[in-house]
């Protein structure tokens, strides 16, 4: 058994880093979102400085409803760039999703704010 995931592990990441990105995006617009996952994860941990594979990782895990990866992302994401509009977004809709309604506002709100969006700061 131990064989057969290696072999998986090992398709998920061959390839150089511009042919696994590509794969990645694939699978993420195929909504095969674990598949994306599993060949982002090997990404982001190689280049963990870099934005856009963390956030299409947190997408996949959030998609996938694995919330708890989507919040560890994220938060990464927020700790290298606090002005990443998105992901402040994903991470107040990610605890929102998890029924931490309070603790994601100031998070909506600041995307909110960042985007321009006046009238939903009104509504959060």
């Amino acid at each position: 058994m131990n064989v057969q995931v290696n072999l998986n592990d090992a398709y998920y990441q061959q390839g150089t880093e511009a042919e696994r990105w590509d794969r990645a995006q694939l699978f993420f617009d195929a909504k095969e979102y674990d598949k994306a996952a599993r060949v982002l994860r090997s990404l982001v941990d190689e280049a963990p400085e870099l934005t856009s594979p963390r956030l299409l990782l947190a997408r996949a895990y959030y998609h996938s409803a694995q919330l708890g990866k989507a919040e560890t992302e994220l938060r990464a994401v927020l700790d290298g760039c606090p002005v990443e509009h998105y992901a402040q977004l994903m991470l107040g809709r990610t605890l929102e999703r998890q029924g931490r309604h309070e603790e994601a506002g100031p998070y909506l709100r600041t995307a909110a704010a960042l985007s321009g969006d006046f009238d939903a700061l009104e509504k959060v």
